[in-house]
């Protein structure tokens, strides 16, 4: 039985940025600052070629960005790709950190999520009841700045 390699085409720096929602600038950028994996491969016109590998790591990047990791970690982060295996411990406790780092963010916005709609609940209320007037009102000084017993 025979085999067929299947065989990716390159892609250009357009087709990178449009699979990743990264700007041509960023990419450019995300090269520029090393935080791929490894070299873009050029045309002999001198023109980007990336190999589907670019994109999942770039993908991966993104993620990682959109979710706050600092650029100089991220920056560590390719580094340590790039030098291969033996530096997994090291990898591991730059993700943990991140995750950490994140698990906090949420944990503070769904504190405020939290908020959010136990105010949403009281306008709701004095609305429904026809009392909304003074709610907030910086003329009313007492309870909850206005607000009565909310």
């Amino acid at each position: 039985m025979a085999t067929t390699e299947i065989r990716a085409e390159p892609l250009s720096i357009g087709e990178v940025a449009e699979r990743t929602g990264l700007s041509v600038h960023a990419l450019r950028f995300y090269e520029r600052e090393g935080l791929l994996i490894g070299p873009v491969q050029r045309t002999a016109g001198g023109r980007r070629r990336y190999a589907p590998a670019d994109v999942d790591w770039l993908l991966i990047c993104v993620k990682l960005r959109e979710s706050g990791m600092p650029l100089t970690d991220l920056k560590r982060f390719a580094e340590l790709v790039r030098q291969g295996a033996g530096n997994e411990a090291e990898r591991l406790h730059l993700l943990d950190t991140h995750q950490r780092r994140v698990e906090a963010q949420i944990q503070a916005l769904e504190e405020c999520r939290s908020v959010i709609a136990w105010k949403v609940g009281v306008y709701a209320e004095h609305l429904a009841r026809g009392e909304a007037a003074g709610l907030w009102d910086p003329t009313a000084r007492g309870e909850a700045e206005g607000e009565g017993a909310e």
